[in-house]
This record gives structure tokens, C-alpha cells and sequence, in this order.
């Protein structure tokens, strides 16, 4: 099809274009709601046993043991922190706070990883000061309470945050930034689609070229303009 063909039928049916488009965009504005902040924060923390000074180590290296311990801790309480206990054991230090998180919520925003003997925590918020909270209920917990999950011949791991937390705000994601104009340019190439469509079936004849493609001889044309 020329391309003033494809002009001129954009401009008999330019308003299956424009509804569309107009349509998305009014329910775009209307229903439009700014992306909720988000925070996270991190912290890392080293763990370990006492060890047992009065225990005979004839073969052992004394340096060896102990981080290989720490790097058996460090494991067992990365997978801890992102289990329902672990969550629930937060929240019931934030409610005797006055702060009322769930532990579904608690354990939602959490995620871990470890390196050797090193655990990172990390914890994702939409309010900063309850963020600010939680990773302080977490840490609490870590150092606390961590022979009820793994009793260490009944004596619980020392645990020690090595960062102080800091709160960071997350910036909003691309897919919130492109989800109107993506939704717009549909709405659009929807329209286009639906003109060349209707055109398709109009069976209406506006040219010549209409008849002489049945076969239909045309034998006086009278012109639009003068």
C-alpha cells in the first residue's frame, strides 16, 4: 500500500486511533498512584563458639577448628534467619517494643547470604524508622537466641555484628517509570491496527483504482477540487 493510501486512510479513521489511546491514557491518570518508597539495609556478622579450653587437642591446630566452627555457625544461622521462627522471634521483640510487624512480614523482608564466616543480613522495608527497628530486633535475636534453633550442647553462639546499620532508600524501578508510556504505545499500535482492520472491511469506493481492481472499466472520473 503507497504510503498516501496508508495517510489517508489514517485520516477517514483517525478516531479508532485516538480512542484508544485516549482511553488508556485517561484510566493511566486517573488510576495513577506514586510507587511506595521502599528501604533496605544490611548488615554483616561474624559468629563462633567459646571454645573449650579444658578439652585435650593432641593432634589438632588450635587456629583450625575454631574457624572451621565459625564457618558451620555462620551456615546454620544464614539458613535460620529465613525460616518462620526466626521471623517470628522478631516480631515478638518488635511487639514488646509497641511495634506491630507480622512475622509473615518480618520474614518477607528478609534475605541472607554467607561468605566463609561471615553471614550478611539484609531486610527490606516500606517505612524507614520500622526498618530501623527491625534490623535491631533481628540482631538482638542473632545474639540471643540462637541456641533455641541450634543448641551448641546448650550453649548459644557469640554473634557479632560487624556494621553498623545504615538505611538506604531504593530507587523506583525502571517498570514502574515505563508502565504508562509501555501501556500508551499499545493502546496505540491497538488503534492503528483496528483502522486498517475496519478499512479493510469497509466495502465503500472512494477511488478509481477501487473499481479497477474489480474489473470495472471507469470511464469519465469527475475531480474533488477544481
Amino acid at each position: 500500500m503507497e504510503l498516501r493510501k496508508l495517510l489517508g486512510v489514517l485520516w477517514r479513521r483517525w478516531p479508532l486511533v485516538v480512542i484508544p489511546f485516549a482511553i488508556v491514557l485517561a484510566l493511566g491518570l486517573v488510576t495513577y498512584q506514586r510507587p511506595s518508597p521502599a528501604y533496605n539495609v544490611g548488615i554483616r556478622y561474624t559468629a563462633g563458639q567459646v571454645p573449650d579450653t579444658g578439652s585435650v587437642k593432641e593432634y589438632e591446630d588450635d587456629r583450625y577448628y575454631p574457624w572451621l566452627t565459625s564457618e558451620y555457625v555462620v551456615s546454620g544461622l544464614k539458613d535460620w534467619v529465613k525460616s518462620g521462627s526466626f521471623a517470628q522471634a522478631v516480631s515478638d521483640e518488635l511487639n514488646e517494643q509497641g511495634i506491630d510487624v507480622s512475622a509473615g512480614a518480618v520474614q518477607g523482608s528478609i534475605s541472607s547470604d554467607s561468605v566463609r564466616s561471615v553471614m550478611l543480613l539484609s531486610m527490606t522495608f516500606g517505612d524507614r524508622d520500622t526498618l530501623a527497628a527491625m534490623i535491631n530486633a533481628a540482631t538482638k535475636v542473632l545474639k540471643e537466641k540462637n541456641q533455641e534453633a541450634f543448641p551448641f550442647q546448650g550453649e548459644a553462639a557469640v554473634v557479632v555484628p560487624i556494621d553498623q546499620p545504615v538505611i538506604n532508600q531504593i530507587p523506583v524501578g525502571l517498570r514502574a517509570t515505563l508502565d504508562l508510556p509501555i501501556r500508551l504505545i499499545l493502546a496505540l499500535v491497538a488503534g492503528l491496527a483496528l483502522a486498517f482492520f475496519v478499512e479493510y472491511l469497509d466495502p465503500s469506493v472512494r477511488t478509481r483504482h477501487d473499481l479497477e481492481r474489480v474489473d470495472i472499466l471507469v470511464i469519465v472520473e469527475i475531480p474533488k477540487h477544481k
